[in-house]
């Protein structure tokens, strides 16, 4: 709301431009002024975890696709404290998230594209985000600015339940989030090291990189289809992929063959 209306300041007298520069101000100490506890995070998050898994096909445990997740991700029981639980989606969207709660999500379409190693590896990264407090911090930036924005959060000590508005508006805010360049370098090198603690080589992030940077050229170039939800608003995809693949040569790790199979 505060975007849309700054954009007609050029339209209007300077008298009409004061008042609405106040009721802006005002709107933003509103939003600042919500507090949220620890609690009631959490009971967004889950409400909002909640839903997706609700609106979204959620395979069961004897799919294929969950029976590999379930075989990579063994012995991932938590970070820094925080419990890990995976589910896989059936959606044509190439696509993986990881809330503040520790759930991760992984999209059948990501899984088809991507070798065990690279989807470890993205994996990592969006992990790397949770442990490094990114996604909390995104997750209330978004419900400040789009689904609280009336203060709800703040009537009382326990989270008041979302309307399904309000959850729309912040699945739009999430979508639209963007970490900084010094958020995704430390979740790219947390993904590195994620790699080689779990055995494998941390060659798949960049490969991983480069698979989706090619995803999004192809769809660009087709003028349709799913475009790379999973790394189109990430910045910098040359200079990740080179950085990624330089670390690796300095580590004196050999790159493994290139393949357009996954890991069944």
């Amino acid at each position: 709301m505060i975007i849309a209306l700054a954009c007609i300041f050029v339209a209007m007298p300077a008298s009409a431009q004061f008042n609405l520069r106040k009721a802006i101000s005002g709107a933003k100490k509103t939003i600042e002024a919500v507090t949220l506890t620890d609690e009631q995070m959490a009971a967004y998050v889950k409400e909002y975890i909640d839903w997706m898994d609700e609106h979204n096909p959620v395979l069961p445990d004897d799919d294929p696709y969950v029976i590999r997740l379930n075989r990579l991700t063994e012995g991932l029981t938590d970070v820094e404290g925080i419990p890990l639980n995976f589910k896989v989606y059936h959606v044509i969207d190439v696509n993986a998230f990881a809330c503040a709660d520790g759930s991760v999500r992984v999209f059948s379409s990501l899984m088809d594209l991507m070798t065990d190693d690279e989807l470890l590896g993205v994996i990592g990264h969006e992990i790397g985000h949770v442990a490094h407090k990114d996604s909390k911090n995104a997750f209330k930036n978004a419900l400040l600015t789009s689904a609280l924005k009336d203060g709800i959060a703040s009537t009382s000590d326990k989270a008041a339940a979302l309307t399904d508005s309000q959850i729309g508006a912040l699945g739009e805010a999430l979508a639209n989030a963007k970490y900084s360049r010094k958020q995704e370098t430390a979740a790219d090198d947390y993904g590195y090291e994620f790699l080689k603690k779990c055995g494998k080589n941390p060659w798949a992030m960049s490969m991983s990189f480069r698979k989706l940077q090619q995803l999004e050229g192809d769809a660009t170039a087709a003028n349709g289809g799913k475009m790379n939800q999973l790394f189109s608003s990430h910045p910098d995809t040359d200079a990740r992929i080179k950085r990624m693949e330089e670390r690796a040569t300095r580590d004196g790790i050999e790159k493994p063959a290139e393949t357009e199979q996954t890991s069944k």
